[in-house]
Protein backbone atom coordinates (compact mmCIF):
# COMPACT_ATOMS: atom_id res chain seq x y z
CA UNK A 1 0.00 0.00 0.00
CA UNK A 2 3.22 2.31 -0.03
CA UNK A 3 2.53 3.17 -3.49
CA UNK A 4 -1.32 4.27 -3.11
CA UNK A 5 -0.59 7.51 -1.67
CA UNK A 6 1.80 8.81 -3.92
CA UNK A 7 -0.17 7.43 -6.92
CA UNK A 8 -2.99 9.21 -5.65
CA UNK A 9 -1.42 12.97 -5.41
CA UNK A 10 0.35 12.41 -8.35
CA UNK A 11 -2.36 10.86 -10.17
CA UNK A 12 -4.70 14.65 -8.87
CA UNK A 13 -1.31 16.53 -9.75
CA UNK A 14 -1.21 14.79 -13.30
CA UNK A 15 -5.12 16.01 -14.25
CA UNK A 16 -4.58 19.55 -12.68
CA UNK A 17 -1.31 20.04 -14.92
CA UNK A 18 -2.83 18.48 -17.72
CA UNK A 19 -5.63 21.04 -17.53
CA UNK A 20 -3.37 23.96 -17.91
CA UNK A 21 -3.43 24.43 -21.88
CA UNK A 22 0.07 26.42 -22.05
CA UNK A 23 -0.52 26.56 -26.13
CA UNK A 24 -3.98 28.42 -25.45
CA UNK A 25 -2.28 30.54 -22.78
CA UNK A 26 1.32 31.69 -24.46
CA UNK A 27 -0.51 32.54 -27.58
CA UNK A 28 -3.06 34.95 -25.56
CA UNK A 29 -0.13 36.06 -24.01
CA UNK A 30 0.80 37.39 -27.55
CA UNK A 31 -3.09 39.07 -27.52
CA UNK A 32 -3.90 36.46 -29.66
CA UNK A 33 -6.73 33.64 -29.63
CA UNK A 34 -5.46 30.15 -30.90
CA UNK A 35 -9.26 29.20 -31.74
CA UNK A 36 -8.71 31.39 -34.51
CA UNK A 37 -5.94 28.93 -36.05
CA UNK A 38 -5.72 26.02 -37.97
CA UNK A 39 -8.80 23.65 -36.11
CA UNK A 40 -8.66 25.76 -33.60
CA UNK A 41 -7.77 23.11 -31.33
CA UNK A 42 -5.61 24.43 -28.26
CA UNK A 43 -2.50 22.92 -29.00
CA UNK A 44 0.99 23.06 -29.82
CA UNK A 45 0.53 22.85 -33.64
CA UNK A 46 -2.17 25.84 -33.81
CA UNK A 47 0.30 27.68 -31.37
CA UNK A 48 3.09 26.98 -34.13
CA UNK A 49 0.32 28.49 -36.48
CA UNK A 50 -0.82 31.61 -34.28
CA UNK A 51 2.57 32.80 -32.65
CA UNK A 52 5.56 31.29 -33.87
CA UNK A 53 8.20 28.65 -33.74
CA UNK A 54 9.11 29.96 -30.26
CA UNK A 55 6.04 29.78 -28.47
CA UNK A 56 5.17 26.74 -30.69
CA UNK A 57 8.26 24.96 -29.20
CA UNK A 58 8.00 26.13 -25.61
CA UNK A 59 3.70 24.88 -25.78
CA UNK A 60 4.99 21.61 -27.28
CA UNK A 61 7.37 21.18 -24.51
CA UNK A 62 5.28 22.34 -21.56
CA UNK A 63 2.63 19.99 -22.67
CA UNK A 64 5.43 16.82 -23.00
CA UNK A 65 6.32 17.47 -19.51
CA UNK A 66 3.04 17.77 -18.18
CA UNK A 67 2.63 14.13 -19.17
CA UNK A 68 5.82 13.10 -18.23
CA UNK A 69 6.72 14.30 -15.39
CA UNK A 70 3.95 12.69 -13.01
CA UNK A 71 4.26 9.62 -14.65
CA UNK A 72 7.95 9.15 -14.35
CA UNK A 73 7.79 11.06 -10.64
CA UNK A 74 5.23 7.69 -9.77
CA UNK A 75 6.79 4.95 -11.70
CA UNK A 76 10.34 5.28 -11.46
CA UNK A 77 10.88 7.53 -7.91
CA UNK A 78 7.93 6.33 -5.75
CA UNK A 79 7.21 3.48 -7.74
CA UNK A 80 3.65 3.16 -8.52
CA UNK A 81 2.94 -0.08 -10.18
CA UNK A 82 0.23 -1.80 -11.23
CA UNK A 83 -2.79 -0.96 -11.35
CA UNK A 84 -2.39 2.51 -9.43
CA UNK A 85 -0.49 3.01 -12.77
CA UNK A 86 -4.08 3.43 -15.11
CA UNK A 87 -5.20 6.80 -13.74
CA UNK A 88 -1.93 7.83 -13.32
CA UNK A 89 -1.26 7.50 -16.96
CA UNK A 90 -4.70 8.73 -17.94
CA UNK A 91 -4.74 12.07 -15.72
CA UNK A 92 -2.73 14.22 -17.70
CA UNK A 93 -4.35 13.31 -20.51
CA UNK A 94 -7.73 13.66 -19.37
CA UNK A 95 -6.77 16.71 -17.98
CA UNK A 96 -5.51 18.41 -21.52
CA UNK A 97 -8.52 16.90 -23.23
CA UNK A 98 -11.18 17.54 -21.21
CA UNK A 99 -9.81 21.04 -19.03
CA UNK A 100 -12.07 22.52 -17.01
CA UNK A 101 -10.59 25.80 -17.34
CA UNK A 102 -11.51 25.72 -21.18
CA UNK A 103 -14.83 24.44 -20.89
CA UNK A 104 -14.03 21.32 -20.85
CA UNK A 105 -12.51 21.67 -24.60
CA UNK A 106 -9.05 20.67 -24.51
CA UNK A 107 -6.47 19.98 -26.63
CA UNK A 108 -5.94 16.83 -28.27
CA UNK A 109 -3.84 15.26 -26.54
CA UNK A 110 -0.57 14.02 -28.80
CA UNK A 111 2.39 15.68 -27.13
CA UNK A 112 0.92 14.76 -23.71
CA UNK A 113 0.72 11.12 -25.05
CA UNK A 114 4.17 11.12 -25.96
CA UNK A 115 5.09 12.58 -22.56
CA UNK A 116 3.06 9.77 -20.29
CA UNK A 117 4.84 7.37 -22.45
CA UNK A 118 7.97 8.85 -22.39
CA UNK A 119 7.51 9.00 -18.32
CA UNK A 120 7.06 5.55 -17.84
CA UNK A 121 8.78 3.65 -20.88
CA UNK A 122 11.17 6.20 -21.45
CA UNK A 123 12.88 6.18 -25.43
CA UNK A 124 10.46 2.81 -26.37
CA UNK A 125 6.89 3.74 -26.80
CA UNK A 126 7.45 7.14 -27.63
CA UNK A 127 9.88 6.20 -30.63
CA UNK A 128 7.44 3.54 -31.82
CA UNK A 129 4.83 6.36 -31.82
CA UNK A 130 7.66 8.94 -33.44
CA UNK A 131 8.05 6.12 -35.83
CA UNK A 132 4.30 5.51 -36.68
CA UNK A 133 3.90 9.49 -37.30
CA UNK A 134 7.05 9.90 -39.66
CA UNK A 135 5.60 6.96 -41.54
CA UNK A 136 2.51 8.13 -42.41
CA UNK A 137 3.79 12.02 -43.36
CA UNK A 138 6.46 10.86 -45.45
CA UNK A 139 5.94 6.92 -46.63
CA UNK A 140 2.09 6.86 -46.93
CA UNK A 141 1.91 10.58 -47.15
CA UNK A 142 -1.48 10.65 -45.51
CA UNK A 143 -3.19 13.83 -46.48
CA UNK A 144 -5.16 14.17 -43.07
CA UNK A 145 -2.62 14.03 -39.90
CA UNK A 146 -5.11 12.18 -37.92
CA UNK A 147 -4.49 9.38 -39.81
CA UNK A 148 -0.69 9.74 -39.04
CA UNK A 149 -1.80 9.60 -35.52
CA UNK A 150 -3.64 6.32 -35.86
CA UNK A 151 -0.73 4.50 -37.26
CA UNK A 152 1.04 5.82 -34.32
CA UNK A 153 -1.62 4.28 -31.54
CA UNK A 154 -2.15 1.24 -33.31
CA UNK A 155 2.25 0.77 -32.99
CA UNK A 156 1.40 1.78 -29.45
CA UNK A 157 -1.04 -0.90 -28.54
CA UNK A 158 1.25 -3.71 -30.72
CA UNK A 159 4.22 -2.50 -27.90
CA UNK A 160 2.00 -2.48 -24.73
CA UNK A 161 0.21 -6.02 -25.81
CA UNK A 162 3.67 -7.36 -26.74
CA UNK A 163 5.45 -5.90 -23.31
CA UNK A 164 2.96 -5.78 -20.82
CA UNK A 165 0.55 -8.32 -22.33
CA UNK A 166 -2.49 -8.77 -19.58
CA UNK A 167 -1.21 -5.65 -17.45
CA UNK A 168 -2.57 -2.40 -16.52
CA UNK A 169 -0.36 -0.52 -18.88
CA UNK A 170 -2.05 -2.68 -21.80
CA UNK A 171 -5.68 -0.76 -20.37
CA UNK A 172 -3.93 1.98 -20.19
CA UNK A 173 -3.08 2.05 -23.49
CA UNK A 174 -6.10 1.10 -25.07
CA UNK A 175 -7.84 3.75 -22.98
CA UNK A 176 -5.24 6.40 -24.23
CA UNK A 177 -5.43 5.05 -27.79
CA UNK A 178 -9.70 5.46 -27.57
CA UNK A 179 -9.44 8.82 -25.98
CA UNK A 180 -6.87 10.60 -28.49
CA UNK A 181 -8.97 9.00 -31.40
CA UNK A 182 -12.05 10.32 -29.84
CA UNK A 183 -10.23 14.13 -30.40
CA UNK A 184 -9.52 13.12 -34.14
CA UNK A 185 -13.02 11.51 -34.63
CA UNK A 186 -13.84 14.22 -37.04
CA UNK A 187 -10.78 14.42 -38.84
CA UNK A 188 -11.08 10.77 -39.21
CA UNK A 189 -14.11 10.64 -40.46
CA UNK A 190 -13.35 12.95 -43.32
CA UNK A 191 -11.37 11.75 -46.22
Amino acid sequence: MSGVLPAVVLTVAGFFSGSVLFAELLVRWRKKDIRQFGDGNPGAVNAFKAAGAVVGIVALVLDFLKGAVPVALGYWLWGVSGWLLVPLLLAPLLGHVFSPWSGFRGGKGIAVTFGIWTGLTLWEAPTLMGVGLLLGKFVFKFKNDAFSVLLALNLLLGYAALRYPGEAVLLSAILVTVIVLWRHRRELSSR
